[in-house]
């Protein structure tokens, strides 16, 4: 059986009504207002800018060097304290010691350079620093002088399981020992999240 069609199911649509004068005003100050937003918005993102420095490095221990009047914390990475103590063979070592030396090996006298544009709790630049073709964060973490602190998962996996530098041992995380020994606030990961919180900050700080 067929279904007939009538003109009376055809959808009947109301003629549209012209905007108010008040309502086109309203549009307009929206739209000034987000074009506004806009251009606050890209003249704050000019802030946002990677500061890149190099020359010859000052190391302070195993994750921070200062390079003329700037001083670096070395990004994603965290390695003992200078003055931090392991645990291996039955016996208490100078790990954040041999943290710094390991990263003097690495440096070998070359100029070091570093670029970022976050900061730590102390001014720090947070730094990805290289020296010759030496990714200096990823090899502090790969010899097992650092642990990962928000990058490099991967390559402490392989140094954990290779048993090298701390991992030959037991010892306690460097933020944590840090918060037993000087009651220090833990400072955050710099992962992804911390990135993206840090790159709000500094687009909506004022100025």
């Amino acid at each position: 059986m067929s279904r007939s069609w009538s003109p009376r199911s055809r959808p009947r649509y109301a003629a549209a009504r012209p905007r108010s004068p008040w309502r086109k005003l309203l549009d307009y100050g929206l739209t000034v207002i987000i074009l506004g937003l806009l251009i606050l918005l890209a003249a704050r993102l000019d802030r946002v800018e990677t500061r890149k420095t190099q020359g010859i490095a000052i190391i302070n221990d195993g994750d921070s060097i200062t390079l003329g009047t700037e001083r670096i914390r070395m990004r994603g990475i965290d390695a003992p304290e200078y003055t931090q103590t392991c645990h291996k063979n039955g016996a208490d070592y100078a790990c954040g010691t041999l943290a710094r030396q390991s990263l003097v090996r690495l440096i070998a006298g070359r100029p070091v350079t570093c670029s970022g544009w976050q900061r730590d709790r102390y001014g720090r630049l947070l730094g990805d620093c290289k020296a010759g073709g030496t990714d200096l964060n990823r090899a502090q973490v790969e010899a097992g002088w650092a642990v990962a602190y928000g990058a490099f998962e991967g390559e402490e996996a392989t140094a954990r399981a290779a048993r090298v530098g701390i991992w030959a041992g037991t010892f306690d995380l460097p933020q944590d020992w840090r918060d037993s020994h000087h009651g220090e606030v833990v400072e955050r990961k710099h992962g992804t999240l911390a990135s993206i919180g840090d790159a709000a900050r500094e687009i909506f700080r004022f100025w």
